[in-house]
């Protein structure tokens, strides 16, 4: 079968022939009818990020139960799921808690599919546990795949921030990508907040304003998009930060836009810093790098989409088309979120 390939930092992927997954005890078999193409995969390729080269990308993937190894109980073959992305031990307190985005014995270079082990990026994937599968109830794969992170994401950075956002208050949304164009519909359905979206696409810019961005910045000249966002909140800063970029100039920006007892919760992998010492944000601000997203929240996200409170919007691409996708991701030129759906021709 064909599928996409990590070649080793600083190296492209490729679409290689490689063989059918077969499951041993435990393990499932997964159909893939999608698999979403996510920015952090660019910082994987680019970057030396503890991976072993040699394994098919695709972190955020659903499908179709394909085959049962020995012992596997509580799934049907032909049911559709998503897969969870972080694989941890499934032994240590994190992961008992579903938290394996957590897990206390995780190790860098085996992080998940697609992520040091075989990923989606291909026709069908091994899962190593059933536990590691939620149900679609009905939702197409391709569709639902990339609820696994661009949704799921954004989601637990939100859940752990909602204690501290009330009627009000405005919530600044930094890149209207993948994950940021999710965080603005994932806001209208948890908070009573106002939205800000900021990015320096205008046609990303116009997608969270048909999303329900209550007002759009273009962050292309920082001093500017702090004015009109102080403007925009009478004088009192942003509650809460959720920046889905992480560069230098989102860094930078952040500060100058949160207000006091506020949050900034950085989920982009843009490789900005940020000097932390007394002074260098308002009083009782809050500070986090939240990952991913637990088990149990991607059942809660999955819910979500069935009751129409949020969905993805897609580009379908066949795999064929992947390393070209990836161009286009570098470029910029994917609103919302670039879907590969293998074909029968796939293998």
């Amino acid at each position: 079968m064909k599928a996409v390939r990590y070649n080793g930092a600083g190296q492209a992927p490729s679409l290689e022939d490689v063989a059918r997954p077969s499951p041993g005890p435990g393990e499932v078999i997964v159909r893939i009818g999608g698999a979403g193409v996510c920015h952090s995969d660019l910082h994987l390729i680019d970057e030396d990020q503890g991976f072993p080269a040699g394994f098919t990308l695709g972190h955020e993937n659903a499908g179709w139960v394909e085959a049962l190894g020995d012992g596997v109980s509580g799934l049907s073959v032909g049911e559709g799921v998503a897969i969870y992305g972080p694989w941890g031990c499934g032994r240590c307190h994190a992961c008992q808690l579903s938290m394996e985005n957590y897990c206390e014995n995780s190790t860098r270079g085996e992080a998940g599919g697609g992520l040091g082990f075989d990923g989606g990026m291909a026709p069908y994937m091994r899962v190593p546990d059933a536990r590691l599968l939620v149900p679609l109830g009905g939702l197409d794969p391709k569709l639902a795949a990339s609820l696994s992170d661009a949704a799921l994401t954004p989601y637990h950075a939100i859940k752990r921030a909602l204690p501290k956002l009330k009627g009000g208050d405005t919530v600044v949304v930094l890149g209207i990508g993948g994950l940021g164009h999710m965080a603005v519909q994932l806001l209208q359905a948890l908070a009573p907040v106002r939205i800000i979206a900021g990015d320096v696409n205008s046609d990303k810019l116009a997608q969270a304003q048909e999303l329900g961005a209550d007002h759009t910045v273009n962050t292309g000249n920082a001093s500017a998009a702090a004015e009109e966002i102080h403007a925009f909140t009478e004088g009192r800063g942003a509650a809460m930060v959720l920046d889905c970029v992480g560069l230098q100039a989102t860094f930078d920006l952040a500060p100058r836009i949160l207000g006091v007892n506020s949050v900034w919760t950085v989920v982009g992998l843009g490789g900005g810093m940020h000097e932390f010492r007394f002074g260098s944000l308002p009083f009782g601000c809050e500070l986090s790098i939240p990952y991913w997203g637990t088990r149990s929240e991607l059942m809660e996200v999955i819910e979500m989409a069935r009751d129409g409170l949020i969905h993805v919007q897609i580009s379908e691409f066949a795999l064929d088309d992947a390393v070209a996708v990836y161009d286009k991701l570098r470029a910029g030129d994917i609103v919302g979120r670039a879907v590969l759906v293998p074909s029968a021709a796939d293998g």
